[in-house]
């Protein structure tokens, strides 16, 4: 039974991981270097991240500054980066490419907090997917013979414990990036 709760933790700590990453790529009107995660340049006919192209650094609060270690490579960075959805224009001076991150709107703001609330509930979703999974694990243990009832009950109640947990992590991560999105 020890395992199930193992598993259990581990699929629920990949979804705290995977909203981490989502968040992380919210443009939240400060320059941060995630947001070029996603981004993919054709590099000599491969599809290669920024980041192992390039170093990647903030001079400033909402300034981007991208040094590719291939001087070659700084079109195809720059077309790569026009071409994905991140919204902001590179300025190109033949050495270093810059992405300056406008200060964000009120209506803009409410947006993004929407959307943070949205991907929440959705990591919230998964959790609890993961729990019903494991509870239907312990159902089939118990109908089994493997465990009594009274196994049955308090692991039940050991998952449902380990869920409120990982529902209290996701909701910390929810305010914390509505505050930082909400203070600039």
């Amino acid at each position: 039974m020890e395992a199930l709760f193992a598993k259990t933790k581990e699929k629920m700590e990949k979804c705290l991981d995977a909203l981490d990453r989502d968040y992380k790529a919210v443009r939240a009107g400060r320059a941060n270097p995630a947001i070029l995660d996603k981004v993919m340049v054709d590099y000599y006919g491969c599809a290669t991240p920024i980041n192992q192209m390039a170093a990647i650094s903030v001079p400033e609060p909402r300034m981007l500054m991208i040094q590719p270690w291939d001087a070659s490579t700084l079109r195809e960075i720059e077309k790569a980066i026009n071409t994905s959805d991140i919204g902001i224009n590179p300025s190109n001076d033949g050495k270093v490419i810059r992405l300056s991150f406008p200060p964000l709107t009120e209506e803009r703001r409410k947006e993004l907090v929407k959307d943070i609330s949205k991907r929440g509930e959705e990591a919230k979703v998964a959790i609890r997917n993961v729990r019903r999974d494991a509870m239907d694990d312990l159902k089939k243990l118990k109908k089994d013979n493997e465990i009594t009832e009274d196994d049955q009950k308090n692991g039940e109640k050991k998952l449902q414990d380990i869920t409120d947990s990982y529902i209290k992590q996701t909701e910390e991560m929810e305010k914390k990036k509505e505050q930082e999105i909400l203070s600039i």
